[in-house]
């Protein structure tokens, strides 16, 4: 198949996304499909004529992912084009040439449907789900009350714009409305670190949620073409799975299938597809949980549509728990993502 693996953006995830798109890039030439790898917002500025066939080397000017989020506005001043268009020079148009896409995105303009929303306009076929349960999964304040609809547990949270007031328990988590990788979440301890989170995480976002902080266990669920994937736990070494111990290799232990009993594993497995439903999500997408340590209630954070697909990435480690290795995975992503067009 001639497959366009589509990564880097100007989220804040811009790193995480290259790292993905050029494992997947590999995977598939692997594979042996004609695979090339394009960011979004860069583009391709070389002559397009058959650009599936080019001896190119995709993969070989990218760098791994650092300690600290991107800078975007670095990356803006690479742009040779428009710098307030998403899409750089060719992107649609060798996107239109190929069989799919394989969306190796995240957070914004990758996870939020705008681009799947274009890309349905264009007839370009695309990995993962639709652009109307994108558009629900990114905003966590809708996917909450979504949750609470479904009968989903959930942590209490208060939606805030910047300039509005609200004094919570301690501790309490401080994150984006719109995000991802952890980026601008906080846990704050008192009202000193909350002031500090809030200004923090405005910068990120014009709306951020501080949400009930759940102490105890982290477990996260894949679910692919409705069936759900074997359980993994996180446990970081240090703090709580931030962007730092989600991209760092030996930052976080992640044990799977996790430690816990069959009962607790059906319960995740069985919200992780409940969740997935009410969302109304399509192909694949992983569901992230807390465990109260006290009461041992689950609690499902959110909804990733896009998961990570980098070397510590948890789909992948899931996928290989039941005999899939990653070549593997990639295909099966795209089988599933081609039924949502028949």
């Amino acid at each position: 198949m001639k497959i366009v693996v589509l990564c880097g953006g100007i989220s804040t995830e811009r790193d995480v996304s290259l790292v993905s798109g050029t494992q997947v890039y590999k995977a598939l030439k692997k594979k042996g499909h004609q695979a090339i790898m394009l960011d979004v917002y860069l583009g391709y500025s070389g002559d397009t004529d058959g650009i599936f066939d080019k001896d190119i080397d995709w993969a070989e000017r990218t760098q791994g992912i650092s300690e600290q989020a991107p800078d975007i506005e670095a990356v803006k001043k690479l742009r040779k084009t428009d710098p307030d268009v998403l899409f750089g020079e060719n992107v649609i148009d060798i996107c239109r040439m190929a069989d799919i896409v394989f969306m190796g995105l995240h957070g914004d303009f990758g996870e939020n449907g705008r681009l799947q929303a274009a890309f349905d306009l264009y007839n370009i076929k695309y990995t993962g789900t639709d652009y109307v349960s994108s558009a629900l999964a990114m905003d966590k304040s809708i996917t909450k009350k979504i949750f609470a609809m479904a009968d989903i547990p959930t942590p209490n949270s208060v939606l805030l714009s910047e300039g509005e007031s609200y004094d919570p328990e301690f501790p309490c988590v401080v994150k984006v409305c719109s995000g991802g990788s952890s980026v601008g979440v906080y846990i704050a301890n008192n009202a000193a670190e909350y002031n500090e989170a809030l200004k923090s995480a405005f910068k990120y976002d014009g709306k951020v949620l501080v949400e009930q902080y759940i102490k105890g266990r982290e477990f996260t669920d894949g679910v692919m073409d409705g069936k759900a994937l074997p359980v993994v736990e996180i446990a970081p070494k240090e703090g709580f799975y931030d962007y730092k111990n989600k991209y760092q290799a030996g930052s976080t232990i992640e044990t799977c299938p996790a430690e816990i009993t069959e009962e607790q594993t059906k319960t995740i497995q069985d919200l992780a597809l409940k969740a997935f439903n009410a969302l109304g999500i399509k192909t694949y997408a992983r569901m992230d949980f807390m465990m109260d340590e006290k009461t041992g209630q689950f609690y499902c954070l959110e909804a990733n549509t896009l998961p990570g697909m980098t070397p510590t990435s948890l789909i992948p480690q899931e996928a290989a728990a039941v005999g899939v290795d990653f070549p593997s995975l990639c295909e099966q992503i795209i089988e599933v993502s081609l039924k949502k067009y028949k």
